[in-house]
């Protein structure tokens, strides 16, 4: 087995390669007889994969010393392997729930949740942000702002709160009290019962004009880079684009990105966000990738790459509202917002001003590789390595410790308003910035609202800039 050439739907994460994965990647051992038995361990293998792999490609190989363990099992031998700077490369025991979760396909109940330690106790509250369509969680009732107590009878609290939510199954019951939002209060304690289903997620998840002082501004929600399923041709990044040609044609003035549940996600998705966004985007340089030393020079060495494969570049769009937004564009963010979400607002900064009102960002500036051998049953591991480091045009990438907003917010309402309503916390300092009139409705933070976690955490599509092989994208 090779993993360079088995590879059938290899992912790249930050970089969409021009030329052929080989060029990129070694070559394990293709000996059939590493296979004797059905019945031995393939993890020898696996690790001569993985140590071939960090040796040649890894960003930091040059800290690669000594001779390492082989004999451990691949996710210990894998991380033995990794330099002290590195947060971020790991290795996955099943590929396919991967390569699933990177197309917003989970198996889940369709909401996403904030744990917070409640004030006074060692309690913990789920508090949900956001209900996707269509899902069990919608057809209950749930709604943004809802706090849960209890998970299958169980209260939560700071000892226990991990493993009650990890043992939610297919189904599951809560405990919650309702949101009502008009009173700022919440309702008596409810039940529900939930289902966990193979959820298709959207990641265009909510877009409006709002007029205020004749002002028409331009709110997108969007959750994960994501162009589609492969039999989807691109829908995703397309309903993107229709999107914007709405915005076009109402005339926005202004425009507001949601970045806050967005962890990150394709490159080619946040290529056609930037270039939907960047005043008259043709072919400027959207970033530059770095690789370690030995794979900059294959690459500036071959006669099909070259210093031009370093480069990705906006796309000239038709959709395009960059000309519009005054030379400003608007961007909400959270401790979650990472990666691709940091991409954008690292790509776009040479060509606008772009105004980030929320929490510190996460702090990616690094991409890695995801390898996995689909054509073996014996082999589900899948392995994902940081191979290189991001710059935009002006060579700045020195954000690995996030962006501080321009207007600091951590969002902690005890009172959530739904997604674009204009007196919603973060929207409402948003259309205040707009507009110079000062916002309607907003609550004070509350003190002490300890944030203890966040469910985008376990999702696997969290953190990554991936792309598809860019050989068979037109």
């Amino acid at each position: 087995m090779s993993f360079n050439n088995l590879l059938k739907r290899n992912l790249l994460l930050l970089t969409a390669l021009l030329i052929p994965f080989t060029f990129i990647l070694s070559s394990c051992d293709d000996d059939d007889s590493a296979f004797p038995d059905p019945t031995v361990s393939n993890e020898p293998h696996v690790n001569n994969c993985i140590l071939e792999t960090i040796d040649t490609r890894y960003l930091w190989t040059n800290e690669l010393t000594g001779n390492p363990n082989m004999n451990q099992n691949p996710d210990d031998f894998f991380h033995s392997l990794l330099s002290d700077d590195d947060r971020f490369s790991w290795l996955q025991e099943n590929y396919e729930d991967l390569l699933n979760s990177l197309q917003g396909i989970n198996k889940e109940s369709g909401f996403e949740y904030v744990l917070y330690k409640e004030d006074d106790s060692n309690n913990v509250i789920a508090q949900i942000l956001y209900v996707k369509p269509s899902s069990p969680a919608e057809a209950k009732g749930l709604k943004r702002g809802d706090v849960i107590t209890h998970v299958n009878g169980l209260l939560m609290t700071t000892s226990n709160y991990q493993s009650v939510l990890g043992s939610i199954g297919d189904s599951f019951s809560i405990t919650y009290r309702p949101l009502d939002i008009e009173q700022q209060a919440f309702d008596e304690p409810a039940n529900a019962s939930l289902t966990s289903v193979v959820y298709s997620e959207n990641p265009n998840y909510l877009s409006k004009v709002i007029e205020v002082d004749g002002r028409k501004i331009g709110y997108y929600v969007y959750n994960f880079f994501s162009p589609g399923t492969d039999d989807q041709q691109n829908k995703y990044d397309q309903e993107m684009a229709q999107v914007f040609a709405g915005f076009k044609a109402k005339g926005i003035t202004n425009l507001v990105i949601d970045f806050r549940f967005n962890s990150g996600g394709s490159e080619i998705s946040a290529n056609n966000l930037a270039s939907l966004i960047a005043p008259n985007p043709d072919n400027k340089v959207f970033f530059r990738r770095e690789f370690n030393s030995k794979v900059e020079h294959e690459i500036l060495a071959d006669p099909n790459a070259g210093e031009e494969f370093l480069y990705s570049r906006l796309k000239t769009k038709a959709e395009n509202v960059g000309n519009n937004l005054g030379g400003k564009v608007y961007v909400l963010t959270s401790s979650r917002t990472a990666s691709a979400s940091e991409l954008i607002i690292n790509g776009l900064r040479p060509y606008m001003d772009v105004i980030l009102i929320g929490d510190v960002t996460y702090g990616k500036n690094v991409g890695s590789i995801s390898l996995y051998d689909e054509d073996d049953p014996r082999n589900t591991w899948g392995m994902q390595p940081i191979v290189l480091k991001v710059y935009n045009s002006q060579n700045q990438s020195e954000y690995g410790e996030g962006f501080t907003p321009d207007i600091q917010n951590k969002d902690n309402d005890v009172y959530l308003y739904p997604l674009g309503d204009v007196r919603e916390n973060l929207l409402s300092v948003a259309i205040e910035q707009i507009t110079g009139i000062p916002a309607v409705g907003r609550k004070a933070e509350i003190a002490g609202k300890e944030l203890i976690g966040h469910s985008l955490d376990k999702k696997q599509r969290s953190f990554n800039l991936t792309v598809k092989d860019p050989r068979k994208i037109q």
